[in-house]
């Protein structure tokens, strides 16, 4: 059993699946608020390590969907000055296990560092950050 630090946006569904793909497969969990945790720049860059800065971002935040903000055009500084002040934009979950740090939920790379359930990988789940779309009130 790994012991993972897990920064959520409370009340997110992925978040949500990723966390129970994690207990199943026997991980303990310490979920903690993204939103509200006092992010400092180099904390957060323990995170992002040497991906390039456009990974850094949550394409769902509606900034980024908007067009407001180009993640593609921005520096590292820059970068971490809007997430610290805006932390909806940080891609999630953060990661923290075994001294290391993770960005994002990328199946094979959360894998191969801590292991998840094998029907999981055998899905080859290629949207496990996506989100869900929600149903229109036309569909319900």
């Amino acid at each position: 059993m790994t012991r993972v630090l897990f920064f959520e946006k409370p009340g997110c569904a992925n978040n949500a699946r990723q966390k129970s793909w994690l207990m199943v497969a026997g991980h303990e969990l310490e979920v903690q608020d993204l939103l509200s945790h006092p992010w400092s720049r180099a904390e957060l860059l323990q995170y992002f390590g040497e991906r390039p800065v456009s990974e850094w971002f949550n394409r769902a935040s509606p900034r980024v969907k908007s067009g407001q903000i180009s993640p593609e055009a921005l520096d590292r500084a820059a970068a971490l000055e809007l997430m610290l002040a805006d932390p909806l934009l940080i891609r999630r979950p953060l990661l923290a296990a075994e001294g290391r740090r993770e960005v994002g939920f990328d199946i094979g790379v959360i894998h191969a560092w801590l292991g998840l359930p094998k029907a999981v990988v055998e899905a080859h789940v290629h949207d496990a950050e996506a989100c869900r779309r929600r149903p229109q009130p036309a569909e319900r």
